[in-house]
């Protein structure tokens, strides 16, 4: 076996020609089966003799040898990780700092020494050594998430969000760190929404960021606010279906239902295929009492549809609606047209299997309010010549659709 002692110093100057040459030659002979030992060990999980060889190949200075078959990375990497697996973490610290003062810039080895300091509950030393690998590589987010839990248990707050703002910077959808940010708003007594209005305002070209800072503005109840949000970024983008949505439902939160039906009706003529919408519309007119327009709209979603079962209910919705803003105190005969126009659309509906207005349908027919053969027989002869039949009254101005005679009439 051939055994040597190296030299205290590290300094070439510090030894003759003659040693230096001897040292060499014993490191071209030693440190490649010393690390083919010390790869076996590791891979074999045998750590007390992984620690042993890793120790031989710094002593005779191999990590300083020959960086193709002897890189220093991987000799204080993987002697440190054997360390850990022996649960001595202050020895892999040890190790770990001798590396980085050969490579102070290798983040492996940084990312190691800071789990070492994180195991050993070096909180301070943690700290600064995270944040010296941020500076290395600012878009770590593993490494930043870290740094916002040290710094929780330093009960740092701003620091923590500073920190968030800027892992969400680099991964806007990353779940955890809005989680963190909203928990870290909280704890310094912050309002939340500024968390998105700030994100909204450095970003206006952003249009995503201004939506989810609306979103959060109707989930506060502040829909006025929401309104002026989305429609700005309708300004920088005019074709942001969901801009318009969440502007159409901000006004209804604000009961200003005339400008939900435009924000609706805008959005209609982005997707003019999307029976949805065009029911929206005739829905927001009904609550409005704007019945003609409510109509027109619910014609339109029929049109579109083949007379789906949900555009048939809401033509029937709106004359049943009608029927109850216009109803005089003595059913009159106009009253029971449209409500035979509800109950004609209802049933329509129920037969395409839209059962929700089975209730509305009841109700017409157990009150006795439906046009029928007896009020048909008590118009006056011209209406009878013309077959069918019109509301007169100018609460119902806006009706254009006939009530065909009944052939049983």
């Amino acid at each position: 076996v051939i055994t040597m002692c190296v030299p205290p110093s590290d300094d070439p100057n510090a030894m003759n020609a003659a040693d230096q040459a001897r040292l060499d030659s014993l490191r071209e002979l030693r440190c490649p089966r010393l690390m083919s030992s010390a790869a076996e060990y590791y891979r074999n999980q045998d750590w007390k003799e992984t620690v042993a060889i890793y120790g031989q190949l710094i002593d005779l200075g191999c990590d300083q040898w020959n960086p193709v078959y002897a890189p220093p990375e991987e000799i204080y990497l993987y002697y440190a990780i054997a360390y850990e697996f022996l649960g001595r973490f202050d020895s892999s610290e040890y190790i770990l700092l001798k590396g980085l003062k050969i490579l102070p810039d290798n983040t492996e080895l940084l990312k190691r020494y800071v789990y070492s300091l994180k195991r050993q509950n070096k909180l301070d030393d943690e700290i600064v050594e995270r944040e010296r690998l941020m500076d290395i590589v600012p878009t770590d987010t593993e490494n930043l998430m870290e740094l916002v839990r040290a710094y929780g248990e330093k009960n740092d707050c701003d620091r923590q969000i500073d920190i968030l703002r800027n892992v969400l910077e680099i991964d806007s959808n990353n779940q955890i760190a809005k989680g963190e940010l909203v928990v870290a708003y909280e704890n310094c007594g912050r309002d939340i929404l500024e968390i998105y209005a700030e994100r909204c305002e450095s970003n206006p070209d952003n249009i995503s960021y201004c939506i989810d800072y609306a979103d959060k503005l109707i989930e506060s109840d502040r829909p006025e606010d929401a309104v002026n949000v989305l429609n700005s970024v309708i300004m920088i983008d005019n074709s942001s279906k969901i801009a318009f949505k969440k502007l159409a439902k901000a006004y209804e939160m604000s009961d200003d239902l005339p400008n939900a039906s435009k924000a609706f009706e805008e959005l209609f003529k982005i997707d003019p295929r999307d029976v949805s919408i065009a029911l929206k519309v005739s829905e927001v007119n009904t609550l409005a009492d704007d019945y003609g327009k409510a109509i027109r709209w619910a014609d339109k979603a029929a049109q579109i549809s083949n007379n789906s079962g949900d555009a048939l209910g809401q033509k029937g919705q709106v004359y049943y609606k009608a029927l109850s803003y216009c109803r005089s105190e003595d059913i009159s005969d106009d009253d029971r047209i449209i409500a035979l126009l509800a109950f004609k659309y209802f049933s329509q509906a129920d037969e395409k299997g839209n059962r929700k207005y089975r209730g509305s349908m009841s109700w017409l027919e157990e009150n006795d309010i439906l046009f029928s053969k007896a009020n048909w027989f008590m118009l006056d002869n011209d209406k009878k010549r013309r077959g069918w039949v019109k509301p007169e009254s100018s609460c119902y101005s806006w009706v254009t659709e006939k009530l065909d005679k009944d052939p049983s009439w």
